[in-house]
């Protein structure tokens, strides 16, 4: 239903954690985990058009990247990485941290919240849990 986007969700939307896969296990996760959500607005192909389309409208990596942060395994302040992304989007994004081999926190995810055409950006009404320390680390991928 979705192959003719196949290759710019490998492009733009791959999965790190397992660099060698398809992907297709990864997407078909993030459609039965947030996807479904939007059935009655959006189908599949809808959903992953939209996605798509939001990474061009929002390019969080060169936000960061402007604001001197690079996934170089540098440690940056959680409230820079908050703010260069808000200064480049204009919502406060939500930051996940994991935890690195040594127990240190770092960069997992990055959220932001789209309305119900999955078109634009809105203001989250709710943040997941977690917690960054103060300092994360950006790890390279």
């Amino acid at each position: 239903m979705v192959a003719d986007l196949r290759s710019g969700m490998q492009k733009s939307w791959p999965t790190l954690a397992c660099s060698s896969g398809t992907g297709v296990a990864f997407w078909t996760h993030e459609w039965e985990k947030h996807g479904t959500c939007s059935e009655s607005t959006l189908d599949q192909h809808g959903y992953f058009q939209a996605a798509l389309d939001l990474k061009k409208q929002v390019n969080l990596l060169q936000a960061l990247t402007n604001a001197g942060i690079n996934p170089d395994g540098g440690s940056y302040s959680l409230s820079s990485i908050k703010s260069a992304i808000q200064e480049a989007v204009g919502f406060t994004p939500w930051i996940e941290c994991n935890t690195d081999t040594s127990r240190n926190s770092q960069l997992y995810q990055i959220y932001l919240c789209v309305d119900t055409s999955g078109k634009n950006l809105i203001d989250c009404p709710v943040f997941p849990k977690g917690k960054c320390d103060s300092e994360i680390e950006f790890p390279s991928f």
